[in-house]
């Protein structure tokens, strides 16, 4: 019961946040601490980082900020990293607002999109921010869910950009899972949005999580009654188990088989019998492999396992029906329905990335509504959709990462055991590590205990953002944005570790050098000759190289535009004209632009150029000379040709090899170490072994110094390679965006400057709808297993040609980007190519995903990532037969069970 002091404390502070006191009478529950102070936080007009466990209930503070927008006539976009999650707020949303208040942008899906509150995909929001698109006017909030996306290697950056980018007057809601550098994070959004964000960590789960280890039928609990140390039954019989395994070292069992285990790992079967008589039911068992998955589900109808009642059966035959009604009656066999609906009304599913789509959805559904009691599921199951269970188990503590088998982190194994303990409905949830040989107890309290999961950043600028970016501020303004990104804090805030590091080294080099102090004289004074003679002995070749490549340079640096040279090295060797010298500042050398006999126009770098190089002749180019006109490269050309013929190439600069030589030098300094008085210090090795402690230490510290400068602006010198990159190939000219930049402007695929090339090339010009299709698949698809997948199958000559060109293509771009210290594109994977023209030309889908040994979603999911390019490569190529082509494609591309889209789920 509320006392009179408590409602009176209540009523004042509903005076302050009146909109946060309207916000909680539309909940049954109260708000936890957290949530107050952080949605009190976002109605005083600041942007808030809530960093909470998975399940804690972070989401009310994005659902505050919704009901902000709304009170206050302004506009809230809730953007989610994956498309299932946006489907699933659109849906909760859409019943608490309205349909009217509510839109829905994730590229599949476009409904009502100037709504007051639109939930969307991260990577349509970073779009629209470099569009300028009219739909961000009025817009007072942006929630960014699961924001430690940004650490993702791939789609990492769009999280940076998009808080880089928003409006000041923006408030941001961050809302984060449990790291542990949470203020850190929080400082850097402070910083890059200058309002003030409040970080607000909550560790505490609001249901409590009991770990268990799971031994034959029988459940251990993984600590002591109430306290942190191993469960002292566990530790003994992981002792037996070793001990056991020692002995049965040398003597096989009858068969050939030695027995590894003195204890049971529980099969699949005994883990659900047992799960269901604790009362652990509903669980997610995660298995780590779809096989797996599916293997456990049919262990399960093999038993006949049945844990549904009569009236949930008919619940769930009802549902799965309708849900899957829109699915073409031919496709069901291929699809395994019956199957899966067998499993379902029994309460048994699995999830995992390689099914359908709306099966996916109709199990998360079903277990949502607490029909479907098991599932087996890899851990892309424990990624963003909410699905809470009474318990989770992990079937081991390993799991293939694409290269071998490697323990997981405790932060995937809390990211894991988090979804256990239903709020709202659980008093407790349950963590159940199966028992496995050699398994430690004390290894998986470890992975229970600890709390340290760090975000860092993937931020790295590529080349769509370089366009968009220098197209809107320029180049010298995107710059300083870059500096603001997350990745170059944390570089900073290093700087500030290896800053101390370097104090403490000052202070032993003072140590050092006491310790080689000599009473007949300046003891560093003689290692420093000591130091000096090894120096030079061990240099001479390095020196003669350096000297060869003054050399080169100083023959460099005296090129003027219009003088003919003759590459001496490298692909471009050769004659060529001299387009533009390049300057003497480059870290690497001078880096002359070139236009080659065969019309390359090209930046070569040194390794062109072993030799010195003399100008032979010269000519005049014209004023009006282009190097990204075809015309005029051929032009230009032609009379390279003409000037060059028959003149003899003299070189004006000598060059011969250096050859080994005595170094005058170090009969000089062993004279002057012996005349030193401390040559003759009978303690002189002692006094080495100090000075040269010290001098090790010297140089490394040395070495740290110039670490620390090369770690500031780490992240504008990538932009500023990139930005190279793209001059070169005359995507930008300086602050301005070319019209073939303004073209990248709207790919945003992993391998857009290919996508690009491609385009402005007119690689895909001849093709038909179908080719198209195809060819393009190379930029989006990549093979599973990429080490062991078969040759690509062409569906027609064409498409090999094209698929050729691109190969060739991207490999001219990997040599360029090599060139400038840059690493982006990869080359394309033309696998997908024979199924994509299969299901373009009308195939049936059990004749594609049969002849390629595809599973379905696997296929959805990848015709969607292809759909995706298609459409930006339709709108970057501009009116013309291409776009019209790209168009047909996508017509021929949307059908079946790749034409359905759900927001249900």
């Amino acid at each position: 019961m509320t006392t009179p002091a408590e409602k009176y404390a209540k009523s004042r502070a509903d005076q302050h946040h009146p909109l946060l006191a309207s916000f909680r009478d539309l909940y049954e529950f109260g708000l936890d601490d957290f949530q107050i102070e952080a949605c009190k936080v976002v109605e005083d007009g600041h942007g808030v980082l809530v960093a909470a466990p998975t399940g804690s209930g972070k989401t009310l503070v994005g659902e505050f900020a919704v009901h902000m927008a709304l009170t206050t006539g302004r506009k809230c976009f809730y953007t989610t990293p994956i498309k299932a999650l946006s489907n699933q707020k659109f849906s909760d949303f859409v019943e608490r607002y309205g349909a009217d208040n509510v839109g829905l942008l994730t590229g599949d899906n476009t409904i009502n999109g100037e709504a007051p509150i639109v939930v969307m995909t991260t990577e349509v929001l970073r779009n629209m921010l470099y569009a300028g698109s009219s739909t961000l006017t009025g817009l007072g909030f942006v929630v960014m869910d699961e924001v430690h996306y940004l650490a993702d290697r791939n789609r990492g950056a769009v999280w940076e950009e998009v808080i880089i980018h928003l409006p000041e007057s923006v408030s941001v809601i961050s809302l984060s899972a449990t790291v542990s550098n949470a203020e850190e994070f929080g400082a850097w959004l402070t910083e890059v949005r200058g309002d003030d964000t409040v970080t607000i960590v909550e560790e505490r789960r609001p249901v409590p999580l009991h770990q268990h280890v799971l031994v034959g039928r029988k459940l251990f609990p993984l600590f002591e009654s109430g306290g942190t140390e191993v469960n002292r039954a566990l530790e003994r019989i992981a002792r037996e188990d070793w001990q056991y395994s020692r002995m049965s070292k040398g003597r096989p069992k009858k068969g050939g088989q030695r027995p590894r285990s003195r204890h049971r790992t529980p099969g699949r079967i005994e883990l659900v019998e047992r799960l269901d008589a604790e009362g652990l039911l509903p669980a997610i068992t995660f298995v780590f492999s779809r096989a797996g998955c599916a293997a456990a589900v049919q262990q399960c109808l093999d038993a006949r396992l049945n844990l549904t009642s009569p009236e949930e059966q008919a619940e769930i035959t009802a549902l799965v029906d309708e849900a899957c009604s829109h699915l073409p009656e031919d496709d069901l066999e291929v699809l395994g329905y019956y199957e899966f609906r067998e499993a379902l009304v029994r309460g048994i599913a699995a999830h995992h990335a390689g099914m359908l789509p709306t099966f996916k959805e109709v199990v998360e559904v079903l277990f949502s509504q607490g029909l479907v009691k098991m599932i087996f599921a890899t851990e892309t199951l424990a990624l963003g959709i909410n699905m809470p269970a009474r318990s989770v188990v992990i079937e081991r503590l390993s799991k293939w990462n694409g290269e071998t088998h490697a323990n997981i982190t405790p932060g995937e194994y809390t990211q894991l055991t988090g979804r256990a303990g239903r709020r709202g409905i659980d008093v407790e949830g349950h963590g159940v590590v199966l028992w496995q040989p050699g398994l430690d107890p004390k290894q998986v309290a470890g992975l229970a205990s600890t709390r340290t999961y760090p975000l860092n950043s993937s931020f790295h600028p590529s080349y769509n953002m370089a366009v968009n970016l220098v197209g809107q501020v320029g180049r010298l303004t995107a710059r300083e944005l870059l500096e603001q990104s997350f990745a170059q804090f944390q570089a900073d805030r290093a700087v500030v570790g290896m800053a101390r590091q370097i104090r403490k080294a000052d202070d032993a080099l003072d140590g050092y050098r006491e310790s080689a102090q000599c009473h007949l004289g300046d003891f560093m004074e003689y290692a420093a000759l000591r130091r000096e003679i090894s120096d030079i002995e061990s240099s001479g070749a390095r020196e003669r190289r350096s000297a060869d490549r003054e050399v080169v340079i100083e023959s460099l640096v005296g090129l003027k535009p219009g003088d003919i040279i003759n590459v001496p090295a490298g692909r471009w060797a050769g004659i060529a004209v001299v387009l533009d010298p390049g300057t003497q500042a480059d870290r690497e050398g001078p880096r002359p632009m070139v236009l080659t006999a065969n019309r390359h126009a090209r930046r070569l770098a040194m390794v062109d150029f072993p030799t010195p190089v003399s100008v032979i002749t010269t000519i005049r180019i014209p004023k009006s000379f282009n190097a990204r006109n075809p015309q005029a490269r051929r032009d230009l050309a032609s009379s390279l040709r003409n000037h060059a013929e028959g003149v003899a190439w003299k070189p004006k600069v000598a060059y011969r090899e250096h050859g080994p030589r005595k170094d005058p030098r170090i009969e000089a300094l062993r004279e002057k170490m012996r005349q030193h008085p401390c040559h003759d210090c009978p303690d002189r090795e002692s006094h080495a072994r100090w000075a040269e402690r010290y001098q090790k230490l010297e140089r490394d510290t040395k070495n740290q110094r110039s670490r620390i400068e090369q770690r500031t602006n780490t992240v504008a010198r990538q932009f500023d390679r990139v930005c190279e990159v793209l001059d070169v190939l005359g995507y930008l000219d300086g602050d301005e965006v070319t019209e073939d930049g303004k073209k990248l402007q709207r790919v945003y695929s992993e391998l857009d400057l290919l996508v690009s090339e491609c385009i402005r090339e007119g690689v895909w010009d001849n093709l038909d709808a179908p080719e198209l299709a195809a060819a393009i698949s190379g930029l989006t698809y990549e093979s599973r297993n990429s080490d062991d997948a078969p040759a690509p199958r062409y569906p027609t000559k064409n498409v090999r040609d094209v698929a050729d060109a691109m190969s060739s293509l991207g490999a001219e771009l990997e040599r360029l980007e090599r060139e400038h210290r840059v690493k982006f594109l990869h080359q394309p994977d033309f696998g997908f190519a024979q199924a994509v023209w299969q299901w373009s030309m009308g195939a049936s889908l059990d004749d594609v995903l049969t002849d390629m040994e595809l599973a379905a979603g696997d296929f959805v999911r990848a015709m969607k990532q292809l759909i995706d390019v298609v459409a930006q490569v339709a709108d970057a190529s501009g009116p013309g037969p291409l776009r019209k082509t790209a168009r047909e494609a996508l017509d021929g591309l949307r059908h079946g069970v790749v034409s359905y889209t759900s927001i249900t789920s």
